[in-house]
């Protein structure tokens, strides 16, 4: 039911669309004068729903219209680092509220001294995880450090994962009940009503792997228990891609091995403004724009270049 409800709607968004199309060439073909604003205002819009769609055409990977797990890793750097975790989340949440796409957060560390050393954040909607796959990477910062005393410039990683929320039914990837091992603990939190006093935090450790899952979200048990597990195959069937990609990198001879350092992207805000994406060489000068969430443009220019 739910591949055909998804089928459904986007039929009837082309049958409307093609629609809306028919309507304005019957308007162009009456020859009258005084239709010719409306006219345009209506080529206009057709020209701009039609532009939409062929981006969204780009998104046509196996996972790409599912909804998303985005995690989020403070890497070399320290405070600063942690700070610039902090600081693209905020960038992806606000990404995210402008397009309408629901978040919830999972689990999250929180640095020592200012920002957070990991999170993990669903993204609920259609296509979340399509154009979201663009962000998967190292992010590199450059700027002047608020937590040094003398102010001199700093560089900051972040690694930045994008799974897709796989449903428990997918067929690629079973887990075996004595593969996984489940321990319970309370949430932390900033103390007073935000602590949690019952056990309701889980941690699944996938045995043969080693992968280690948490979800200590203000819920049940059972609901933190179900995220987890979903995000433990959400982290199996990337681990299970990730193998094919290598098997036929080494058979091109082309296989690299992904190493931390590499990054996708650089956020230069000292000596001068700048974002760059080192893949596609999309770039802007308005920095402060792209982390308030403006990233349509990096994103659009990265599914192009793949």
């Amino acid at each position: 039911m739910k591949q055909y409800n998804a089928v459904k709607s986007e039929v009837d968004s082309w049958r409307s669309f093609s629609r809306h199309l028919n309507d304005t060439l019957e308007l162009v073909q009456l020859g009258d004068e005084s239709l010719r604003a409306e006219l345009e205002s209506e080529t206009a819009a057709l020209e701009t729903e039609l532009e939409k769609r062929s981006f969204t055409a780009m998104l046509s990977g196996k996972y790409d219209q599912d909804s998303a797990i985005l995690a989020i890793h403070a890497g070399a750097g320290g405070t600063d680092s942690q700070d610039w975790a902090a600081m693209l989340e905020r960038m992806y949440l606000r990404w995210a509220e402008a397009h309408g796409y629901e978040t919830e957060l999972l689990d999250v560390t929180a640095g020592e001294e200012a920002g957070i050393k990991s999170v993990t954040i669903a993204v609920n909607g259609d296509y979340a995880f399509g154009y979201l796959r663009s962000e998967r990477g190292v992010h590199r910062l450059v700027r002047l450090s608020p937590f040094d005393a003398a102010h001199r410039r700093h560089t900051s990683f972040a690694l930045i994962e994008t799974l897709p929320q796989v449903a428990m039914d997918e067929a690629e990837i079973e887990i075996e009940p004595g593969d996984i091992k489940m321990d319970v603990y309370r949430s932390s939190g900033a103390g007073g009503q935000n602590v949690q006093k019952n056990a309701t935090a889980v941690r699944i450790t996938h045995i043969p792997t080693g992968i280690v899952v948490t979800c200590q979200n203000e819920r049940s048990q059972t609901q933190n228990r179900e995220f987890a597990m979903r995000i433990l195959r959400a982290r199996l069937l990337e681990l299970k891609q990730a193998e094919k990609e290598e098997e036929r990198a080494v058979l091109r001879g082309e296989y690299t091995k992904a190493e931390w350092g590499s990054q996708i992207r650089s956020y230069v805000l000292h000596p001068y403004q700048m974002v760059k994406d080192h893949r596609t060489e999309h770039e802007s000068g308005n920095a402060q724009a792209v982390l308030d969430g403006d990233l349509d443009e990096f994103m659009e220019a990265f599914l192009r270049h793949s």
